[in-house]
């Protein structure tokens, strides 16, 4: 990748009412008018603003899911920077697995490491997430310059991103450490 022109904060949402009930919530039907942020979520934000060591953002990114909106809300009025929501920072879609035990991550995780196909599951694709994400960076690159972006996305796209970012293997996303909820990764 060449080198970027803005200052990328990506950002996993706080704590949620799906990680709170241990559910798996991946599709916008679900995720976008239900399974905010959990009391847990809040206070994690309230820590990471408390903790601040970034630089201050000019404008926030965001999923369309509520878990999402409300993270990067409460970002954009500690900062007063605008907000914008792009579908394409959604959560992973996991097909079939949704709404299930968010125990069934795993499986997919495996089968991601082993190389193998889940779209047959209704699982996106690794590189279908990749690209995606990948494409955000690649809007905000053409669009803004010298700017301190907050992407605000979840877990495994942001793993995913990552990954395609350090020029890896898509199916070793989850050999990299795991973004904690609330958890900000700087990319310069």
């Amino acid at each position: 990748m060449p080198p970027l022109k803005n200052t990328y904060l990506l950002m996993r949402h706080g704590h949620s009412l799906a990680n709170e009930a241990g559910c798996i919530i991946s599709h916008p039907d679900n995720g976008i008018h239900a399974y905010g942020l959990s009391n847990v979520g809040r206070a994690q934000l309230q820590q990471t603003l408390k903790d601040w060591l970034y630089p201050i953002p000019d404008r926030l990114l965001h999923s369309d899911f509520l878990r999402t909106t409300e993270s990067a809300q409460c970002l954009a009025q500690h900062f007063n920077c605008p907000i914008e929501v792009n579908t394409l920072l959604r959560e992973r879609c996991f097909g079939v697995y949704e709404q299930q035990s968010d125990q069934f991550y795993e499986s997919v995780w495996a089968k991601d490491s082993a190389g193998l196909d889940v779209t047959a599951e209704g699982v996106e694709s690794l590189e279908r997430v990749a690209q995606r994400m990948h494409s955000v960076i690649e809007h905000c690159e053409a669009t803004y310059a010298d700017q301190t972006l907050v992407l605000v996305s979840h877990g495994d796209p942001l793993q995913i991103l990552l990954t395609h970012l350090d020029g890896r293997a898509l199916s070793e996303h989850r050999k990299r450490p795991s973004i904690a909820p609330a958890e900000i990764t700087l990319i310069q």
